[in-house]
């Protein structure tokens, strides 16, 4: 009996649960879409940024970075809180001379698949299903990072 009472008590918490991420579902599928029209999957278009034919990327990514700081200034300075009251922290970043391995590594991998982390979903998404290697490369990736992350220089 005490079972059943528990689990009555925690369906609505499931419910609950379930419509509050919907929301994320919903933006993620939103923001999947603008990634498609705006060509920012395309393999095209990450190649001809590489290859510094095409300023297209460049502008996606500056916009990006605009968008950003003006953001993260107006959180700091009007000490915005989060949807739920919660106050925003930014730490301060240090810099780390693995950074700029890390970062070298990433627009290796980037270059080379035509794939960032940010769209691969999308990617997936619109049907290029080859790109799940680049997914399970980057699942991967992460985790030989977290594994190893004590032992890489800092």
């Amino acid at each position: 009996m005490e079972k059943t009472i528990q689990n009555i008590k925690s369906i609505p918490e499931t419910k609950i649960s379930v419509a509050k991420n919907l929301k994320y579902l919903v933006v993620g599928t939103i923001f999947g879409i603008v990634f498609v029209k705006a060509e920012i999957i395309s393999w095209f278009r990450i190649q001809e940024m590489f290859r510094f034919t095409s300023f297209h990327m460049y502008g996606v990514i500056g916009t990006a970075v605009v968008v950003g700081i003006i953001s993260v200034q107006l959180i700091k300075r009007l000490n915005i809180k989060t949807i739920s009251g919660e106050k925003i922290s930014i730490p301060d970043k240090v810099f780390n001379k693995g950074q700029i391995y890390g970062g070298l590594l990433f627009g290796f991998g980037w270059a080379l698949t035509g794939a960032c982390p940010g769209p691969l979903f999308a990617q997936i998404g619109a049907g290029f299903g080859v790109v799940a290697v680049s997914l399970l490369s980057a699942i991967a990736g992460t985790w030989v990072y977290g594994y190893f992350s004590e032992k890489l220089p800092k």
